[in-house]
């Protein structure tokens, strides 16, 4: 059984917490994880960029970041494992929304699960439509294009 905790950092905890975490808990059980305990910090780009600062040196605001807590350890045979944290900025999230013309429940999930794949491993070298991960990314999204986290935008 996995277990996802969300909180918030310069922002109020949204209302809509509860269905972020069981859309967290489905992108995990379609990866087929089991016995994680996930962090997901919603925030606004004040605390996005001061962490995007502090461990990546940039300078900005970004939509999402993972923070890996194992340093490329494989996953336990037994008992819990905790992956690290995804840090998603809603503020940067409506700028994507708008940007990109989608809703702002659709950036979220792709945020999310983007996320949660950075915390399994996988990564990227560009954000072209080639990359696996990407690819991985919109297929889950596509495959969970039912579930929704927003009820209307953010």
């Amino acid at each position: 059984m996995n277990r996802v905790q969300i909180s918030a950092g310069d922002v109020p905890l949204p209302l809509w917490s509860a269905s972020l975490k069981r859309f967290a808990l489905k992108v995990l059980a379609r990866l087929g994880r089991d016995r994680w305990d996930l962090s997901v910090l919603l925030c606004g780009d004040k605390t996005i960029s001061e962490l995007n600062s502090r461990y990546r040196g940039k300078e900005e605001a970004t939509d999402v970041l993972s923070f890996s807590l194992n340093d490329g350890d494989t996953f336990p045979a037994a008992g819990r494992y905790t992956p690290g944290d995804v840090v998603i900025s809603l503020d940067t999230l409506r700028e994507n929304a708008g940007r990109f013309n989608i809703s702002e429940d659709e950036e979220l999930r792709r945020l999310l699960i983007h996320g949660i794949l950075h915390l399994d491993g996988m990564d990227h070298r560009t954000n072209g439509q080639a990359e696996p991960m990407l690819q991985l990314q919109e297929h889950i999204l596509a495959e969970l294009a039912g579930e929704h986290i927003l009820r209307r935008n953010v």
